[in-house]
């Protein structure tokens, strides 16, 4: 398949791209990327060398139909799968206007240029938090009614409604994948895994909102790529498909681990104010991906764990070149003098 990858030097996307160009040798991909803060051309520095002739980049806004349209054209593509978004919950608290100019208004440019120039699949890849927040018990399935509870989770909420309209109205053979809480190997670090590990290596504090109960169902990024993929290939147009990792944790939890790698003391952990409008428990229901997809996370939230850390121990330049000023920036704007 020759696709369009939106967002593909971020953190999901790039993983995807690897995985997709490695699995199928005759696939071919061009990655349209804003490059803001989270879109990182390092984390692809080595694919158009291993895949030459199969890889393009483009420097690129979603919600640039222009644009869109003629990387659709200029490469014959016949498929796209989404990933461009703002995704960090506490930078759309700060400021929700990007998170509705990009997940929303470029969502829906998208949506026009695929359709007007006809590809044959597309994936909109979006999360669990357009869900909201669970109980103590049950999970979110794909008939969960949506609850966004901040304004990053409403813009993905309204991305998959104008998908839907897509396919509802126009018969457009879009999907929409939602998953659980991803983590691995070149996360950008202001998520909660790569924060805290960074900040345990340095003896810094690790500021913990609230009292660290928040619980999540983690899935490792592979296992999400695998899943978008599957849904690529195999997904019925229309449908939403929910993928999860079997391996709900709560933020506390998640930290002990963290320190316990580390070989650090938890005397580190500092529990801060909680985020407002912060859900407290997320955890999905995938047995609809199991039965028409055949998906299933491979990973125990603990081996991953452990492969995701050494993976950040081993590439510290990597780590030097994410965690820049603008990073320590927005860090001391939202935390302060929490950390």
């Amino acid at each position: 398949m020759r696709l369009l990858v939106t967002g593909g030097c971020g953190f999901i996307g790039s993983n995807f791209i690897r995985m997709a160009l490695r699995d199928d040798p005759e696939s071919f991909i061009c990655n349209a990327d804003k490059l803001t803060y989270a879109g990182n051309p390092a984390n692809l520095a080595r694919t158009v060398k291993e895949h030459p002739g199969r890889y393009v980049f483009a420097k690129a806004d979603i919600a640039d139909h222009d644009t869109m349209l003629r990387l659709l054209e200029e490469h014959s593509l016949d498929g796209v799968v989404n990933f461009a978004a703002e995704s960090h919950v506490d930078r759309s608290i700060i400021d929700p206007a990007p998170f509705i100019r990009t997940n929303v208004l470029g969502a829906q440019t998208l949506l026009a240029a695929a359709s007007k120039h006809g590809v044959s699949r597309y994936v909109h890849v979006s999360t669990d938090e357009v869900y909201g927040s669970l109980g103590e018990k049950g999970a979110f399935s794909e008939t969960t009614p949506l609850a966004p509870n901040s304004p990053y989770s409403a813009s993905k909420a309204a991305a998959d409604l104008i998908c839907r309209a897509w396919h509802k109205t126009y018969a457009f053979p879009v999907i929409v994948t939602r998953c659980s809480n991803n983590y691995g190997p070149c996360q950008f670090p202001e998520k909660l895994i790569p924060f805290m590990y960074l900040r345990a290596m340095r003896d810094e504090s690790l500021p913990l909102y609230g009292d660290g109960g928040n619980v999540r169902d983690w899935i490792h990024v592979e296992d999400h790529c695998r899943g978008i993929l599957l849904a690529l290939l195999k997904g019925r147009p229309g449908a939403v498909y929910n993928f999860g990792g079997n391996a709900e944790r709560d933020n506390l939890a998640v930290v002990r681990e963290i320190l316990r790698f580390c070989g650090k003391p938890e005397s580190l952990v500092r529990f801060v104010a909680d985020r407002p409008g912060h859900d407290r428990r997320y955890a999905m229901e995938y047995s609809l991906a199991a039965e028409e997809l055949g998906f299933s996370p491979s990973r125990s939230f603990e081996e991953g764990l452990g492969q995701t850390l050494r993976w950040y121990a081993d590439n510290p330049e990597w780590v030097r070149g994410v965690t820049s000023g603008a990073y320590l920036s927005f860090i001391q704007e939202w935390y302060g003098d929490k950390v």
